[in-house]
C-alpha cells in the first residue's frame, strides 16, 4: 500500500521531467543521428549499442554527481540550471547562425561540401580503416552523450530538488534508462530507415514497393527536419529555464498571459523561446568576440 503511491509519484515525476528535457532530447537525438552515419550498413546497429552502453555509463557516472550535489550543495542546482539553459541555448543560435552562414558564405558552403566528400571517402575505406572510423565515431558519439546528458541530470534534478532523496533516486535513475532507451531506439530505426526502404523496394507487391519508394524520398529529409525541431526546442526549453530561474522575467510573462487567458499557453511558449533565442545570440557575440579573440591573441 505504501509502495503504490510511491511509484506512481516517481511515474508522474519522471514524465514531467522527461517533458522539460525535451529540448535536449531533440538534439541527442538529431546528433546521435548524425554521428553514427556513414558506417556499413551491417555495422549500423553494433554502434548505436556501443554508444548507447556508453550513454548509460555517463549516466551511472553523473546521476551519484548529481545526487551528491543535492545532497551537500543544493544551492547549487540553480545556478547549474541556468548555465545548462544558456548552453541549450548558445547551442541553438550557433545552429542558426551556421544555417545563415551556410545560405550566404561561400566559404561555410566550400568547408560544407568537403566535409560531405570526406563523407562519401568513407565508402572505400579498407577494413581496418572502418574500424578504426567506427571506433572514432562512437569515442566521439559518447564523448557528446555526456555532455547532452548532464543537462537531462540537472534539468531532471532541478524537478525533484525539494522531495525527499528517495524519489530524487528513482526519478534520476528512470528519467536515465527512459532516455537513453527510447533515444537509442529511435536512433536504430533511423539509420535502418533506409535499409526497411530497399526492402520493401525489391518486394514483389506494387503498393508495397510504393511505400518503400516513399520512405527512401523522405529519409534524407528525416534528419534536416529532427535537426530543425531540436534547435526549436532548444530554445524553448532553454529560454523556459531562464525564465524561471529569474523570477522578475517570469513574473512578467505571467502577468501579460493573464490579459490573455485563451492564448496563455501560446504566449507563454513564444515568449519563452524569444527569450531563449535572444540569450543565445547575446552568449554567442560574448562567445565569438571575447573569448575566441582571446584564445588568438594567445596563440599569435
Amino acid at each position: 500500500m505504501i509502495l503504490r503511491p510511491f511509484l506512481d509519484d516517481v511515474a508522474i515525476l519522471t514524465k514531467v521531467a522527461a517533458k522539460k528535457t525535451s529540448g535536449v532530447l531533440g538534439d541527442d537525438l538529431a546528433l546521435n543521428a548524425q554521428q553514427v552515419s556513414g558506417i556499413r550498413a551491417e555495422r549500423e546497429l553494433p554502434v548505436v549499442w556501443a554508444v548507447a552502453m556508453g550513454s548509460l555509463i555517463n549516466k551511472a557516472i553523473l546521476v551519484p554527481v548529481a545526487l551528491i550535489i543535492s545532497v551537500l550543495a543544493n544551492w547549487l542546482i540553480m545556478p547549474l540550471l541556468m548555465i545548462g539553459g544558456l548552453f541549450l541555448c548558445f547551442e541553438g543560435s550557433e545552429k542558426l547562425w551556421h544555417l545563415i552562414q551556410t545560405k550566404f558564405s561561400k566559404k561555410i558552403k566550400e568547408e560544407d561540401e568537403h566535409h560531405h566528400k570526406k563523407h562519401l571517402e568513407h565508402l572505400v575505406l579498407s577494413d581496418v580503416e572502418l574500424v578504426q572510423l567506427e571506433k572514432r565515431k562512437i569515442k566521439g558519439a559518447i564523448r557528446t552523450d555526456f555532455i547532452l546528458s548532464a543537462e537531462i541530470i540537472a534539468i531532471a534534478l532541478g524537478t525533484v530538488a525539494t522531495l525527499p532523496i528517495s524519489i530524487q533516486i528513482s526519478v534520476l535513475i528512470s528519467v536515465s534508462l527512459f532516455i537513453t532507451i527510447g533515444v537509442y531506439g529511435l536512433v536504430a530505426a533511423i539509420v535502418k530507415l533506409d535499409d526497411l526502404g530497399l526492402h520493401l523496394l525489391k518486394s514483389g507487391a506494387t503498393g508495397v514497393r510504393e511505400i518503400g519508394r516513399m520512405i527512401l524520398k523522405l529519409a534524407p529529409y528525416l534528419m534536416k527536419t529532427l535537426s530543425i525541431v531540436g534547435t526549436i526546442a532548444m530554445f524553448l526549453v532553454g529560454g523556459g529555464i531562464i525564465a524561471h530561474g529569474v523570477p522578475a522575467i517570469h513574473h512578467w510573462i505571467e502577468d501579460i498571459g493573464k490579459h490573455t487567458s485563451s492564448f496563455y499557453f501560446l504566449w507563454s511558449l513564444v515568449a519563452e523561446g524569444l527569450l531563449g533565442l535572444l540569450c543565445g545570440l547575446l552568449v554567442l557575440i560574448v562567445f565569438n568576440l571575447i573569448v575566441r579573440r582571446f584564445f588568438k591573441s594567445k596563440l599569435t
